[in-house]
């Protein structure tokens, strides 16, 4: 019996530590904006831990026609590393380059694109949906 009160227990805790794990996670899905009207729409896919992102529009500098092609394309796929935070890549204009997408806040996330490990660009996005 009170081997039995300690599994319980032990499963007890770990359900309570996972909770604000998945209800973190569970943040990522939705669209999201950045100051100059681009936007992702990003969900978790796979095993349910991995990321995926869809370009939705693109908009400012970034509106090119070799850009434009990844439109409704999905061009972000990573693998969770921790809690609201992933590690994988982001294709656009034909290239391939890290990425790490980062939840700051409830209605916020940093993308960061690096090419070659040390030319790296961070864009926050904000949830609009």
């Amino acid at each position: 019996m009170t081997k039995l009160r300690s599994i319980l227990a032990a499963g007890a805790l770990l359900g309570a530590l996972a909770t604000p794990a998945l209800a973190q996670e569970a943040v990522i899905n939705g669209t999201w904006v950045d100051a100059e009207g681009t936007s992702f729409t990003f969900r978790l896919c796979g095993d349910g831990t991995e990321l995926c992102g869809v370009l939705n529009d693109i908009q400012g500098a970034s509106r090119t026609p070799e850009n434009l092609q990844f439109v409704n394309q999905q061009v972000v796929v990573a693998e969770q590393t921790a809690p609201g935070k992933w590690e994988g890549t982001i294709n656009y204009g034909g290239s391939s380059a890290g990425a790490k997408v980062t939840l700051v806040a409830n209605d916020a996330v940093k993308i960061t694109g690096c090419q070659l490990g040390i030319l790296c660009q961070s864009i926050t996005f904000y949830k609009a949906s």
